[in-house]
């Protein structure tokens, strides 16, 4: 192989920027997210969407990596078009946009498949961090936090369903290694890349190749819902605080 064909092959297999859909029925607010977020790099904003119907329209047309999704919108409120999304494209993370981090209703997100949630009127910083923590495989959300939203819907999911999750579809996910298992049971404590090498005595690299197989492995879009999977499936047990 030549070596401008090689060089030619190595640009077409390079990853390209994180694909990102913002969804708003303000017009200012989707406009202040994109000036926030326009320029980062490894991010590009592909579409926009006005409502919740919009949203499932885009999604499907652009196939993003990430959402970020507003919640009291005409047409198709947030979480109803959050389930869509997930039922439809299961690898695409959704992020909610909420003014009030009411724990009732972030359980509700999480249930329709959202990997965390980001306040409207957050910094810059901390919205650059939350959708780069999601695109790589961290914990979107605190970590005491998460667990305790774990525990509400573990306490919530029907006791057939922690005693016996019933055949999976086969398509839908493949059968984890005990390591990766105990490092599922590790996530579930809201625990990082960083803590999961350290608890286990690996690299980081490692501790993260570990966490994108698991998220790979269940079909699903992020290590929150990862985690939620493995409590539906029963391989994982309820996280104490």
């Amino acid at each position: 192989m030549s070596d401008q064909t090689l060089a030619e092959n190595l640009v077409e297999n390079a990853p390209g920027p994180a694909k990102i859909v913002l969804t708003d029925d303000h017009d200012l607010v989707r406009a202040g997210l994109k000036a926030m977020l326009s320029g980062v790099e490894g991010i590009q904003i592909v579409g926009e969407a006005s409502n919740g119907r919009e949203a499932v329209e885009v999604c499907g047309r652009l196939q993003p990596d990430l959402m970020l999704m507003d919640v009291r919108m005409p047409e198709m409120d947030g979480l109803a078009a959050t389930r869509e999304v997930k039922r439809r494209w299961p690898r695409v993370g959704v992020l909610i946009l909420t003014v009030h981090e009411n724990q009732d209703y972030l359980l509700e997100a999480l249930k329709a498949g959202a990997a965390g949630y980001v306040l409207k009127d957050a910094p810059r910083t901390q919205l650059v961090d939350s959708v780069r923590s999601v695109l790589s495989g961290e914990p979107a959300l605190d970590q005491k936090l998460t667990v305790q939203l774990l525990q509400r819907l573990a306490a919530d999911l029907p006791a057939s369903a922690k005693e016996d999750p019933g055949p999976q579809p086969a398509d839908s996910t493949e059968t984890l290694t005990p390591r990766e298992t105990e490092v599922l049971q590790l996530l579930a404590r809201g625990l990082s890349n960083q803590e999961v090498s350290r608890e286990l005595v690996v690299s980081v690299g490692t501790a993260k190749n570990h966490v994108q197989h698991i998220i790979s492995k269940l079909s699903v879009s992020d290590r929150t819902q990862a985690v939620v999977r493995g409590l539906e499936m029963g391989i994982i047990s309820l996280p104490t605080l």
